[in-house]
């Protein structure tokens, strides 16, 4: 007589021994035994009831789900739910003729709500949001759990299905009243703060260390009505506060605000400040790489990027940053690649579309790039940044009463701000009739802000057509006085030059060129002076390349040829 079985083991049924190895998270094993069992079931359809065909099918599904096989899981998930029906259609579970001991039906059966919501996971990540919507809508509203009705209002919301999307939210909020996310859901359909607050006073009342929250829900309201100034300040007084000092997300938010308000000084130190104490940060380092890009710092720019690669290349992040440093090269269809790639990754990413469309419009495809800045307005309204990038994309296309009607939108919009009335006066400079409101406008801008840099190099731009370069100096003497900015420095030697200042003017192209070497305007400025300064030299040089039939342009043909074949040999890297 054999020994008795010293496990409990070896008197469970094969099935048991699957479901034992899916909880352990032995994903591998999994697969291939399900596999096998389910080929033998398919050969003796008698070899397993009902219910451990359900539960195969499901252990198998989600062994391919692990494996990121997302068709082919939805495939057998599809088959198991119709397995479950056909076993709900039996009171009883017929025992299987391999198996001794069969568990109950009503025991340890895979949920059939968590396999629709597989389901609609991978559907997400086929990017297939219509079937994955209908596969969770099809779930009794009760039966819901919070991260059903969490993953629908983002489906809803994506879809442009607000009032769905704010039921959705709401119900997350009410079976978990701290799901931060959820509340920002709501804030950013325009739910007032004071409702979505109201959801939350039980449970800060009830729970010690929390009165912070009704003050972070009030900070994130006016970020999501536009108001930065005040959500810069609230944030602050979050951020003060010892409990919260050194928070990366209030940090980013922060940063995130700043640049927004156009503070690229103040958002760039917060995005330090983020990164040193979190240096695995990857959320708003696109913003960060921009920002550098910019400012010209393109070798801290490569830095980032790869150091992004390195943390994750499935974000799009890393992916931006090297796009911007590829645009701000002049690498125009390698940005155009890596924000394809970037939006491939991340469909939500406001940066990626801003950066594909800004390539897209460089290379001379406005109608394709203005596809692209009216997706990150839809998905950022109140960042006007992406309302920027379309009035370029129409005033590129001599669109200017598009541009005006854009630009006034925005103006009642967002508010009169330095900002949009600088955007406003953008357009009206470029119509003859509205030169004298543009510089209305961006006397109030200045008034506001005088420090404003894009209000500065307007203001200098309309000083300069009326030949006010006396004006123009004091203008940019007064905006340098407190901050360093190589396009500043470079208008300000500009004007220098037609004042007769060369000196000076040639130390302000040498500034300008410390603070961004790339910066060619500021090396043409300095060439020109150069060859001011030496007319003989200059009258001699001229004269032989009248002999040589113009050789310096032969050798400026040349490079644009050169540039030609790098743009022939990136042409692969467009992605539409």
């Amino acid at each position: 007589v054999p020994p008795a079985p010293r496990f409990s083991a070896a008197n469970m049924s094969v099935v048991e021994h699957v479901r034992e190895m899916a909880s352990a998270g032995l994903h591998s094993n999994v697969r291939l035994l399900s596999g096998l069992l389910l080929t033998m079931s398919g050969n003796n359809p008698e070899l397993f009831s009902p219910s451990q065909k359900y539960q195969l099918l499901v252990y198998h599904a989600d062994s391919l789900f692990h494996d990121k096989e997302y068709r082919n899981a939805v495939s057998k998930y599809t088959m198991a739910l119709q397995q479950k029906k056909a076993l709900s259609k039996t009171s009883k579970v017929r025992p299987s003729t391999g198996n001794a001991a069969s568990t109950p039906q009503s025991q340890c059966l895979p949920s059939e709500i968590e396999v629709k919501y597989k389901m609609a996971e991978c559907y997400t990540m086929l990017k297939q949001d219509k079937d994955a919507i209908a596969i969770l809508d099809g779930i009794p509203s009760r039966q819901r759990t919070p991260k059903i009705n969490m993953m629908l209002a983002n489906l809803y919301k994506k879809a442009g299905q607000e009032r769905s999307s704010v039921t959705s939210y709401k119900e997350v909020l009410r079976q978990c009243p701290l799901a931060l996310d959820a509340i920002l859901g709501l804030l950013s359909l325009s739910v007032k703060g004071a409702e979505v607050a109201s959801m939350t006073i039980n449970v800060i009342q009830s729970i010690p260390n929390l009165d912070w929250l009704s003050v972070w829900i009030k900070a994130y309201a006016f970020v999501h009505t536009g108001d930065n100034t005040r959500a810069i300040n609230t944030i602050c007084s979050l951020e003060k506060k010892s409990l919260l000092r050194d928070n990366v997300d209030l940090l980013g938010s922060l940063a995130d605000l700043y640049f927004r308000a156009g503070d690229n000084k103040n958002s760039i130190l917060k995005f330090e400040q983020a990164q040193m104490l979190d240096p695995y940060l990857i959320k708003g380092m696109d913003v960060y790489g921009y920002l550098l890009a910019r400012e010209g710092r393109l070798e801290d720019v490569e830095n980032l990027g790869c150091r992004l690669f390195n943390i994750s290349d499935q974000h799009a992040e890393p992916w931006v940053v090297s796009g911007c440093h590829s645009f701000y090269s002049k690498r125009y269809s390698r940005a155009l690649y890596l924000g394809a790639k970037a939006i491939q990754l991340n469909s939500n990413s406001v940066q990626a579309l801003l950066l594909k469309g800004a390539a897209l419009r460089n290379m001379g495809r406005v109608q394709e790039a203005i596809i692209h800045f009216r997706e990150a307005i839809r998905l950022a309204p109140c960042r006007l940044d992406c309302y920027e990038g379309l009035i370029e994309c129409y005033l590129a296309s001599n669109s200017i009463r598009e541009a005006m009607v854009m630009a006034n939108n925005v103006y009642k919009t967002l508010g009169a701000n330095a900002q949009t009335l600088t955007l406003l006066a953008t357009v009206c400079l470029e119509d003859p009739v509205t030169q004298e409101k543009a510089k209305t406008l961006l006397d109030k801008a200045l008034t506001q802000r005088p420090d404003y840099i894009k209000a500065v190099v307007k203001k200098a731009e309309l000083l300069s057509r009326e030949q006010k370069y006396e004006d123009g100096i004091a203008l940019l003497r007064n905006a340098l006085a407190n901050q360093s900015d190589c396009v500043l420095h470079r208008i300000l030697g500009d004007f220098l030059v037609a004042v007769n200042e060369y000196q000076e003017a040639m130390d302000q192209y040498s500034i300008a060129l410390s603070l961004d070497p790339n910066d060619q305007k500021s090396l043409e400025g300095m060439q020109k002076m150069e060859k001011e300064e030496s007319p003989t030299d200059a009258t001699q040089e001229e004269d032989v390349d009248d002999m040589e039939g113009s050789g310096e342009e032969g050798d400026l043909e040349g490079s644009d040829s050169e540039a030609a074949q790098w743009a022939d040999q990136e042409q692969w890297f467009g992605m539409q």
